[in-house]
């Protein structure tokens, strides 16, 4: 337990795992959140508008974007290395090939339903050159941008996502506490058939002296009822109510999108190694990756700038920390993960979208009643 604020409630108010004495392995950084590593920027546009029957292109509305800014705004042309794993591949993370290629990526990083995901890639390249006209000058931007399925709850054929919004995120991002819930691409999101979304959590892991932060942030829309999972407990066979109550029968179409940060100096192959290890996180929650599910994970650096953005013509040095010593950042992440899916759940409200189809919140009562 900590006596941290930032640790047990959001900007707004809302209730974190922490806050009902849920106890997590390891030690979080001052936000708890991807944020704690420095330079690192989160920022939300989120949409929610109209109750009643679906009419598509006008609503019922409840979507949103995330952006992630890797480096502050002014170094987003600077790559970062970075590692990509997909568990299962039934959704989208853009740029995921010149990652794998090359082991990096550059700009922001996008989060939103899936039918918006070219928006948000396309938007994020009009806001680049609009706030940084000189990383398009040369070349070109190949910008990650993911989603998952918020159609349960949202009028996701009506494309309520534009340009306008993702700029809102970008420009919005912020470093520090952030909300998580239902708020931007995480607005319509469900897991375990609880409302869930947007999510973060941090660990400071300690090497040869140095402290180094691991963030997490995930977009949690995933996992059947009858696997989710507290801390070991097996929660969800114990609540079966409150239960999704739908108006328009409901497709199983979940996913997660989760994004790993950290300052330690790693090298590609290393932050691939951190992607590969979320699904544990994941599975500690009760996710198990079913068809359905695009459970996709992007890891990044944010040391060695100057080797990500090596010149020709000389050699390039990179600093890296060995792989022998990488198991304490494998905790991180896994330890991350599940915290982050967990605040996605707590930080949240029940919420009732397209056609009367009803979401329930994770009971706090029964979080009150197991844990507090």
């Amino acid at each position: 337990m900590t006596d941290n604020p930032h640790h047990h409630k959001t900007p707004s108010g809302k209730p974190r795992a922490r806050s009902f004495g849920i106890g997590f392995d390891g030690t979080p950084g001052p936000f708890n959140a991807i944020t704690d590593v420095a330079g690192v920027s989160v920022g939300y546009s989120t949409l929610i508008s109209g109750d009643g029957p679906l009419v598509v292109g006008q609503g019922p509305v409840r979507t949103g974007v995330t952006a992630i800014l890797p480096r502050p705004q002014a170094d987003l042309a600077t790559p970062v290395f970075a590692g990509i794993f997909s568990q299962n591949g039934n959704g989208e993370l853009t740029g995921s090939h010149i990652v794998e290629e090359t082991g990096a990526f550059n700009f922001p990083i996008t989060v939103t339903n899936t039918h918006s995901c070219g928006v948000s890639r396309d938007g994020t390249l009009r806001w680049m050159s609009q706030v940084l006209p000189a990383a398009l000058d040369s070349g070109w931007g190949l910008p990650v941008a993911a989603e998952t399925y918020d159609g349960f709850l949202n009028d996701i054929n009506g494309h309520h996502v534009t340009s306008g919004h993702v700029a809102e995120a970008l420009d919005g991002a912020a470093s520090g506490p952030i909300e998580e819930g239902s708020v931007g691409g995480g607005t319509g999101m469900i897991a375990f058939g609880f409302k869930a979304g947007s999510g973060t959590a941090s660990r400071i892991t300690e090497w040869q002296g140095r402290a180094y932060t691991v963030g997490a942030f995930v977009q949690a829309n995933f996992g059947k009822r009858r696997n989710f999972t507290l801390r070991g407990l097996r929660a969800g066979l114990e609540l079966v109510e409150p239960a999704i109550r739908e108006g328009t029968p409901r497709a199983e179409k979940g996913s997660i999108i989760a994004v790993i940060a950290t300052d330690a100096p790693f090298l590609p192959h290393q932050m691939k190694r951190l992607a590969r290890r979320v699904p544990l996180g994941v599975a500690m929650t009760g996710g198990f990756g079913y068809h359905s599910s695009g459970d996709i994970f992007l890891a990044f650096s944010t040391a060695n700038p100057d080797a990500a953005l090596a010149p020709p013509g000389r050699i390039a040095r990179a600093e890296f920390i060995p792989d022998s010593d990488i198991d304490p950042f494998f905790d991180a992440v896994v330890q991350g993960v599940e915290e982050a899916v967990l605040n996605a759940m707590v930080a949240n409200e029940d919420m009732t979208g397209r056609d009367g189809n009803f979401v329930p919140a994770l009971p706090k009562a029964w979080l009150e009643e197991k844990f507090g």
